[in-house]
C-alpha cells in the first residue's frame, strides 16, 4: 500500500498515472471490439438509444479532416510535445488539473496509437434516436480516449475561468496605524531620521 501512495505522491506522478491508466482502458476497450465486433459492424446494447459500433475515422472530432490520418498523426505528436512543454501554464497545483491534465495526454496518446497501429481511430460509442423515417439522429460515435480529451480539456477551461474570477491579492500596504503613519512616495523619500 505504501507503493501506491508513493507513486501517486507528486503532481507529476499523478498526471503520469491518469495519462497511463486512461490510454490503458482506451487501448483495452478498443482491442475487446476490435476483437468482438467486424469493421463497420454493430451491436444494440438498448434499442432505440445506445450502440456498439465498430468505426474507423481517418479524421478528427465530428470526422473533420476526413482522410488526413497522417496529417492528423503528426498533430497529435506535437500536441503531446507542446501540452508537456507549456504545462506550466494550465492549472495543475489541483487534483482536478493533474487528473484532467493527464487525462487529456492519455487520451491523445491513445487515439494516436490508434492512428499509428490501426490507420485510423477506432469508435465504438454511439448513442441514437430513431427518427420517424426509420434513419437515426446519432451523437457521432467516439471512445474513452475521446471522452477523456473532452472532459480534460473541459475541467482545465473550467479551472482557468475559475481562477480568473477570484479576486486578486493585492499588494497595497496595510492600512495605517498609530504605530505606523501613513507614509506617501514622496513625504517616505524626503522625510530623513534626525
Amino acid at each position: 500500500m505504501r507503493w501506491i501512495k508513493h507513486l501517486w505522491s507528486s503532481p507529476g506522478r499523478r498526471i503520469a498515472l491518469v495519462a497511463g491508466g486512461l490510454f490503458a482502458l482506451d487501448q483495452a476497450t478498443k482491442a475487446a471490439v476490435l476483437g468482438s465486433i467486424p469493421y463497420a459492424h454493430e451491436k444494440v446494447v438498448v434499442e432505440g438509444f445506445f450502440k456498439l459500433v465498430h468505426w474507423g475515422n481517418t479524421g478528427a472530432a465530428w470526422s473533420l479532416l476526413r482522410g488526413y490520418n497522417d496529417l492528423l498523426a503528426l498533430v497529435a505528436i506535437l500536441a503531446l510535445v507542446l501540452l508537456w512543454w507549456y504545462r506550466h501554464h494550465f492549472e495543475l497545483r489541483s487534483w482536478v488539473g493533474q487528473i484532467a491534465f493527464g487525462g487529456v495526454l492519455g487520451g491523445i496518446a491513445g487515439n494516436l496509437l490508434d492512428r499509428l497501429r490501426v490507420g485510423h481511430v477506432v469508435d465504438f460509442l454511439y448513442f441514437y434516436m430513431p427518427k420517424a423515417d426509420g434513419s437515426e439522429l446519432g451523437f457521432p460515435a467516439f471512445n474513452v480516449a475521446d471522452s477523456a480529451i473532452c472532459l480534460g480539456v473541459g475541467a482545465l477551461f473550467w479551472l482557468s475561468w475559475r481562477m480568473s474570477t477570484r479576486p486578486q491579492k493585492n499588494s497595497v500596504s496595510p492600512a495605517p496605524s498609530e504605530d505606523r503613519p501613513a507614509t506617501t512616495p514622496s513625504s517616505a523619500s524626503s522625510s530623513a531620521p534626525e
